[in-house]
Parts: C-alpha cells; structure tokens; sequence
C-alpha cells in the first residue's frame, strides 16, 4: 500500500497565481492533483525517452486520399508493423481528406520509428505521435 507523504513547495506568489489560474481552467479541485499530473506527465515523458519499456500512444495522419498511391503505401506500412499497430480508424473528413489514428503499442524508441515513417510518408499533409504509458509503473 503506498502512503501519502506531504512536502512543502516554495514558490514566488506570480507563479502560484499563474499555477492557481491554470488549474482553475482545467478544472482540478486542488493543487496536489494538478502537481501530481505533471509529475506523471514528466515521468512518462521520460519512459519514452528512455526508449526501452513498453509505451502505448496514438499516431494521426491527416492525407488526400487521391493522392497517387498513397493510401498503398500506407497500408503496406500498417501491415509491416503489425505486431505493434492495435487498431486504426480512419474517417473521412470531406470528399478527398482523411483523417486517420494508428493506436500503437511498443517500445517507445520503436514506436518513435513507426511514426516517422508514416508521418514522413509523401503525401501525408499532417502526422503527429502522440505519446502515453500502459500505466504499469505509474502510482
């Protein structure tokens, strides 16, 4: 069972007033939750740095579909990676634009590979990875 432990936090009161405004926006009930969060976020930055343990994320591709064998080359590459590619959706925004979101599971720094191959992919108006954990190491 983990405990809870409570530390002071020294800051200048700009800050804090910035930090309350933030979280009053994103509607946290209190600092410590808030702290937690980006203290969570850092760490799971840093899972995917490191590159080596499992790691979960999503990869968007926006793409015109008539765009000359694009949507080929695409699918090759999703059949490639199949092992680490869980599941897509593909929507369609308007008569030549698609919308498509790769969930991915992995090491991070193979995931990483993935997503810079599609997102590198001619063709492909906009990718973005978008990084998460499998929550095993977080409390």
């Amino acid at each position: 069972m983990n405990s809870i432990i409570r530390f002071g936090v020294s800051l200048n009161s700009k800050l804090l007033k910035d930090f309350d405004n933030l979280i009053s926006k994103k509607g946290y009930s209190n600092r410590s939750e808030a702290i937690r969060d980006l203290i969570r976020d850092a760490l799971v930055e840093d899972e995917w740095k490191a590159g080596e343990k499992e790691t979960v994320g999503t990869v968007t591709l926006v793409y015109d579909h008539d765009t000359r064998e694009l949507t080929h080359l695409l699918t090759d590459l999703q059949h490639q990676y199949h092992k680490s590619i869980l599941s897509t959706t593909h929507i369609h925004l308007d008569e030549h634009n698609c919308l498509e979101v790769l969930v991915v599971r992995g090491k991070g720094k193979d995931i990483k590979k993935i997503a810079d191959k599609v997102t590198a992919t001619k063709g492909v108006k906009y990718g973005k990875l978008s990084v998460a954990t499998t929550g095993k190491n977080l409390a």
